[in-house]
């Protein structure tokens, strides 16, 4: 039986967002405005990543960084709003996968530390 310890908050839901830059600085910026706004709690950055993609009917093999943030649902618009006003991409990989399991203490966490645009925390 599921005592629900482990499962993320029903108020909150959080997800992971995964956003590739074409350089690691660019990460880093994205990333770290990311969590001083608050619209991220945690920004991992792995690099390099290699990705293969069809941009205007052509393969490109590219080296990108990854950026791995952990956010709240209630919050990728405006994570993905901000992305696209830093990012040097036409069109940035700015995707969210649900968080369906978590210590307890990390998903409180990634709640205590992210807040709505415009909302002191509280």
């Amino acid at each position: 039986m599921d005592s629900g310890k482990n499962n993320p908050s029903p108020d909150h839901k959080a997800v992971i967002v995964f956003i590739t830059t074409g350089s690691t600085d660019e990460a880093k910026k994205i990333g770290k405005l990311l969590v001083e706004e608050g619209l991220a709690a945690c920004c991992t950055i792995i690099q390099p990543v290699e990705s293969i993609f069809k941009w205007k009917d052509a393969i490109h093999v590219e080296q990108e960084t990854l950026i791995i943030s952990k956010t709240r649902e209630e919050l990728f618009s405006a994570l993905e709003k901000r992305v696209k006003q830093l990012h040097s991409y036409e069109v940035p990989e700015i995707i969210a996968i649900p968080i369906t399991q978590g210590s307890k203490s990390y998903l409180d966490w990634i709640v205590k530390e992210t807040r709505i645009p415009g909302k002191t925390p509280s």
